[in-house]
């Protein structure tokens, strides 16, 4: 039977549905398959000669420059692997400021005499590429006119093949740079701030005793959190298709109250597109090691290992990729978007950060923290960089899509405050105090059933609500929104950290004056002052609270509610622009540009969700209102003219009062588009927060309010209860 409505019909088939999930082809075991392809260091020194494999892998160990005179010996290698492995092309891989991953392929075949072709890669190919960069934000850097740009291979983080059906293409990590030398992507900073981090810890280390400290690094692990639905719903549903969120939805009768979902039993059809996700992954070294059902009902969550920070952040885009391509196969759409849908949890990108100096982590406490000095200085070094710069982190996941999700129930608030927990906040208060005595020792867990162990209790719990947790060996910055690039609050925490670490080395190296016996007092009485000029930022209970907030103002701790004045605030004061330039990760220049990049694209966010908001609204579901209220009208007037009494008309009104509350709500949201913004580029965003965005949400109120009367089969979006528990 035809039904009236498509979505009705996307329902239908998705009820008679009978899943003939694909069977991944039988490989190798997830060992053997884990790095099969990517250019690693383990291939490398297989291919290449002893003295080129040494000189590349202190550069990806040690941060050693790089020496071009090898390049052809590389690309030599490089290209038969690839060529090996099925690859026709190769193509350079670039994080523009779209947050997006960008790349130019092209074909390993030349024209060569006779009219043949052979395949040639050179040195010269393999470094630097040529794409056009006119079309990228550049926030004022550079003319649209002045089209070159340059890609530059990036040599520490690792080549790696991209698999299709019908061929392999080489795939090299390169920056992004302006032809005056401007960055103009993600992975240029970072790789800077990566620089700066190992420059003024090395500078930490010699204090501590090492005489040459192994190449200092930032790990990361970013979990990745996101939601899966039918795609036969999602294309029926221009909001998801076009801005990733839906504009408009009734609650569901049941969301999450339950907590059902949560770490429940995967549904068949996702437990599929998981493995075919993690085969891939591991295919290209990504070390995916978690998967579990989220809070929030079709949510999900994987989350890897951590691992060198720049190698993480293009691993994170890839993990994206991955699985946006992967879900068509399987019937899905994956959205990414920190709020897909309203009165449930959101979807975030929790980054697990670290230090490492070789193979040692210089944020493990060990067994006796309090005894640990390098450790306490390490550690209350990052605690004094996140008070004293958290406008700068919080600028970081500063976006239209994370406005919709920070500060509620299931995601940090937009104050920026660090979690210890019990065992780190007792040590730091002893030193405050100038004496330490001890610290306080793991227990064990007694459940009281004796066929169950005793287990290791840890000696502080985790708090859930804290934007920046110390969870064991890590910090955990919990504010980062799902779909965005890890690049960027991994350089402000590279950097904020580097400052720290500066300050920390002065401050020692004039305290000790090159004497080691006065290291101990001078770390003392400097953790002591750290600890006390920092103390504001560290809170260990509930940041949902009404309480905190109250008690964070009063502390001085900034709060800035939004995007607008989140990146404003750090645009407006020139501490934060001298900082980066200090320590050589973003020129003034540069970074001006990128505020204004992420301005314009907050505005473009919400001009195209507001001309979809009105376009839904007017064309789709105004009509389907209006339908219902002539067949509601029509129905009285039939059963008056058949002579009956009394007819009630109550739901008549009902409806044509709702529908004239969406009427004069579509009319006030097409006057604040068109309304124009004077000023500058703050200015404009502004008129798009207090203006625009209103505007939508009273657009919203109406559409959800009509959705509760208006006849099931004329209403023409999936809803919610469809889109979140048709699996």
């Amino acid at each position: 039977m035809k039904l009236t409505t498509a979505r009705q019909n996307a329902v239908a088939e998705i009820a008679a549905e009978n899943w003939s999930l694909p069977k991944l082809a039988a490989e190798r075991s997830a060992e053997e398959l884990f790095a099969s392809n990517v250019f690693s260091e383990a291939e490398m020194e297989r291919r290449l000669p002893k003295h080129v494999f040494r000189q590349l892998r202190s550069t990806i160990r040690e941060g050693k420059p790089l020496d071009p005179a090898i390049a052809d010996v590389v690309a030599a290698a490089m290209k038969a692997w690839a060529i090996e492995k099925g690859a026709t092309h190769y193509a350079h891989v670039f994080y523009p400021l779209t947050g997006q991953t960008a790349e130019k392929h092209d074909s390993f075949l030349s024209p060569a005499a006779g009219g043949r072709a052979v395949a040639e890669f050179s040195g010269k190919q393999l470094i630097i590429g040529e794409p056009d960069a006119s079309s990228f934000p550049s926030g004022g850097l550079r003319a649209t006119f002045e089209a070159r740009g340059y890609t530059a291979w990036d040599v520490t983080s690792p080549a790696y093949l991209l698999e299709n059906p019908n061929g392999n293409t080489l795939c090299i990590p390169t920056a992004f740079c302006s032809w005056t030398g401007d960055a103009l992507d993600k992975k240029t900073p970072l790789l800077r701030s990566m620089q700066a981090l190992n420059k003024q810890a090395q500078r930490v280390l010699k204090l501590f005793g090492h005489a040459n400290p192994d190449y200092v690094f930032s790990t990361a692990g970013p979990e990745q959190e996101y939601f899966l639905i039918d795609r036969r719903l999602f294309m029926l549903r221009p909001d998801l298709v076009i801005a990733g969120r839906t504009l408009f939805g009734a609650k569901s009768a049941k969301g999450q109250e339950f907590e059902d979902q949560y770490f429940g039993a995967i549904p068949e059809r996702v437990l599929a597109f998981m493995f075919d996700v993690e085969r891939q992954l591991y295919k290209l070294g990504i070390p995916v090691k978690t998967r579990h059902n989220e809070v929030a009902p079709s949510q999900y969550e994987l989350a890897p290992v951590y691992e060198n920070a720049n190698v993480a952040a293009d691993h994170q885009q890839t993990v994206m990729l991955t699985l946006r391509n992967t879900a068509p196969k399987y019937g899905l759409a994956c959205l990414l978007h920190e709020k897909p849908f309203a009165g449930i949890n959101g979807s975030g990108k929790h980054l697990n950060w670290s230090l490492a100096c070789g193979n040692t982590n210089l944020l493990e406490p060990g067994d006796t923290p309090h005894e640990n000095a390098q450790f306490l200085v390490f550690c209350a070094a990052v605690v004094r960089a996140v008070h004293k710069f958290a406008p700068l982190l919080r600028a970081s996941v500063a976006h239209a899509g994370n406005d919709h999700r920070l500060g509620a129930n299931e995601a940090p608030p937009a104050i920026i405050s660090v979690f210890l927990g019990d065992m780190l906040t007792d040590i730091f208060n002893q030193l405050e105090q100038g004496r330490v005595n001890g610290s306080k020792k793991p227990d064990t867990l007694r459940i009281g059933v004796d066929t169950l162990p005793p287990l290791p209790k840890d000696a502080g719990d985790r708090n859930r609500t804290s934007p920046f947790a110390f969870t064991g060996n890590k910090f955990e910055f919990r504010a980062v929104g799902s779909s965005q690039s890890v690049a960027g609050p991994l350089v402000v925490l590279n950097t904020i950290v580097a400052e720290s670490l500066d300050y920390v080395a002065t401050a020692l190296e004039k305290r000790t004056k090159g004497n080691p016996s006065k290291l101990n007092a001078a770390v003392q009485d400097l953790l002591r002052d750290m600890i006390r000029e920092s103390r504001a930022v560290i809170f260990n209970g509930d940041n949902y609270s009404a309480a905190w907030h109250q008690e964070a103002e009063r502390r001085g701790l900034p709060n800035a509610r939004n995007t607008v004045d989140a990146i404003s605030a750090v645009m407006e004061d020139s501490e934060y622009e001298k900082l980066f330039e200090k320590y050589g990760v973003l020129t003034k220049r540069e970074f001006q540009s990128r505020n204004e990049i992420y301005l314009e694209r907050y505005c473009k966010d919400i001009h195209t969700e507001s001309l979809l908001c009105h376009r839904i609204a007017s064309q789709i579901l105004l009509p389907a209102a209006h339908r219902h209220q002539g067949e509601l009208a029509a129905s009285a007037a039939a059963m008056a003219s058949a002579g009956l009494k009394n007819v009630d008309t109550t739901f008549l009104q009902r409806l044509t009062e709702r529908v004239a509350v969406l009427e004069k709500a579509v009319d006030h949201i097409d006057k604040a588009i068109a309304h124009p913004s004077d000023g500058g580029i703050v200015a404009h965003a502004r008129h798009y927060r207090d203006e625009v965005v209103p505007a939508m949400l009273d657009v919203r109120k109406a559409v959800d309010a009509l959705e509760m009367v208006v006849a099931d089969d004329l209403w023409p979006l999936p809803t919610y209860q469809e889109m979140l528990f048709l699996r």
